[in-house]
């Protein structure tokens, strides 16, 4: 199989590019001029609102498999940058549709990677959430990876496009950024072991339950779907089992014989939490076999075993 990447210079994009390689894939990737990729692959500068380099590179690497992994991701700066998150989200994705659409090889799989965040607003009693339910994001983000959901099932039915779309929910692990709970948590704690911050640790709600799954599990997860998903269809990734945030705090000091405080801040909290979000993960399992491997204790312990080596 060969693969590209598009937008394998980002944290996911690395294991991607790994875990591919190491299933005996020719690995191809792409980043932006100011990026780097580090993981062993053939790298190519893109930038995905160019539509004609699209076609160029596409045209070059002939691939047999592209992940679409590129995006403006943080819901921070969606709110803050909405038309350039809807640029990078939206505009962009269209081009690799367009331009795989009009590629000369007409064999090409397309994952198109969209989020959890697109379930949004959900209904009381919804989990998990299956693939069926009604999509009603609440940031900005998640609404732009919705409408590159929308779309790619357009270019399906009227192209006949073999396309996989994914809803991704928390991925977390090892050098990951400390936007991210797991990653945060393990940070503060490596930096109090080491004295750059006094022994208090802030949070924010400790009560919401989320699904979180190791990044490494994700990837094999899109593998997987390359292989095995079945075109058209939408799939979610994710533990299939929410726990609370607080079990994440607890467990991240269960590796730490430090003396540390907890403190709730609020600018942490968000005005609207929703209280729980958990996945069905069946249709992924039934077509693919795939279900998460790596525990949630290893993720946290690989995670500040990765701060405490990094600072």
């Amino acid at each position: 199989m060969k693969a590209l990447v598009i937008g394998g210079a980002g944290f996911v994009g690395a294991y991607l590019i790994r875990e591919l390689a190491s299933a005996g894939a020719e690995v191809h990737a792409t980043c932006l001029p100011s990026e780097k990729i580090t993981a062993d692959c053939t790298p190519h500068t893109l930038d995905i609102l160019r539509i004609e380099d699209i076609s160029a590179l596409i045209a070059e690497v002939a691939p047999d498999v592209i992940f679409h992994l590129a995006a403006q991701s943080s819901v921070a700066i969606s709110w803050k940058k909405p038309q350039l998150t809807a640029e990078i989200n939206v505009i962009g994705s269209i081009n690799v549709l367009e331009a795989v659409r009009a590629a000369e090889k007409k064999d090409i799989r397309l994952i198109m990677i969209g989020t959890g965040e697109e379930y949004g607003f959900i209904r009381d009693g919804s989990c998990p959430l299956s693939e069926s339910e009604p999509l009603n994001p609440g940031n900005i983000y998640a609404a732009t990876k919705a409408c590159q959901e929308m779309i790619s099932r357009i270019y399906v039915r009227a192209y006949k496009m073999d396309i996989v779309m994914v809803r991704a929910f928390n991925h977390s692990g090892p050098a990951q950024s400390d936007i991210f709970v797991i990653s945060d948590f393990c940070r503060q704690i490596a930096e109090i072991e080491k004295g750059i911050r006094p022994p208090e640790m802030k949070v924010g709600n400790l009560s919401a339950m989320r699904d979180f799954t190791d990044v490494r599990d994700v990837v094999r997860a899109y593998r997987l779907l390359a292989e095995k998903g079945v075109s058209g269809r939408v799939y979610n990734i994710g533990r299939g089992k929410a726990v609370e945030i607080q079990y994440i705090l607890d467990t991240a000091l269960g590796f730490s014989d430090a003396a540390i405080t907890v403190t709730q801040d609020p600018a942490r909290m968000r005005a609207s939490d929703i209280p729980i979000i958990e996945p069905d993960v069946s249709q992924i399992h039934a077509d693919t076999g795939w279900q998460a491997e790596i525990t949630m204790e290893q993720t946290i312990r690989d995670t500040l075993g990765y701060w405490r080596g990094s600072l």
